[in-house]
């Protein structure tokens, strides 16, 4: 009973958090029921179904929580110790993600991405253009810095898309929970992988919908 009253309620915040399904799990020392009533969690794990995450499509997160205390503390309803999360962004799901919130970037379509991890770029192709970005960190947030902007036979500059790819990635991670921050973005054969994290963070009371009924 203990367990799945405290995997309903982590499942739905984390669950309107994110914007997908999620699968969790608690460490089991001590005991579940133990942790429940104390109001201390030592260990909880969070895995996405990889839908989406908010309006980033084709993106899976495994999310690593330890130390909750439910204690509340002056405008908070308690602390977590330490929040890691490691993000996996699709090549699809960049492309159907980037065609959904910008579908014209700079007058072009976006028709695929493709990625290539040894200068850490990846390119947005349409039919007759292509853009390379370098994800990186920035502002504790994730940014698509414009490498190259090739269309119809000639370079364009690269302050013509910036501001779009900014306003972009700026709506995808803005607003996290939390405190969490980005700390590194990597380019892999078939995607993004990225991490995040926070430490000695403020369970909101009323701030965020979503951390309500926890």
């Amino acid at each position: 009973m203990a367990r799945r009253i405290a995997n309903g309620k982590v499942s739905d915040a984390a669950s309107c958090e994110i914007q997908d399904g999620v699968k969790v799990s608690f460490g089991v020392t001590p005991p579940v029921l133990w942790q429940h009533f104390s109001g201390h969690y030592t260990n909880i794990g969070i895995h996405s179904e990889g839908n989406q995450v908010r309006h980033a499509k084709g993106m899976t997160v495994d999310i690593n929580i330890r130390d909750v205390d439910l204690t509340p503390v002056g405008d908070s309803k308690g602390t977590i110790g330490a929040l890691n999360a490691a993000i996996t962004w699709e090549s699809t799901g960049i492309a159907e993600t980037v065609k959904s919130e910008i579908p014209m970037i700079g007058g072009l379509a976006v028709n695929s991405v493709n990625t290539n991890p040894n200068d850490g770029t990846i390119e947005l192709k349409g039919t007759f253009s292509h853009i390379i970005a370098k994800p990186k960190v920035v502002d504790g947030g994730f940014a698509l810095e414009v490498v190259k902007f090739s269309g119809l036979g000639f370079t364009l500059p690269r302050e013509s898309i910036q501001s779009m790819l900014d306003d972009f990635t700026k709506d995808l991670t803005k607003d996290y929970p939390l405190g969490i921050r980005a700390d590194s973005v990597n380019v892999t054969d078939s995607g993004v992988i990225a991490h995040m994290s926070t430490e000695n963070a403020p369970i909101p009371k009323s701030d965020n919908p979503c951390f309500q009924n926890l």
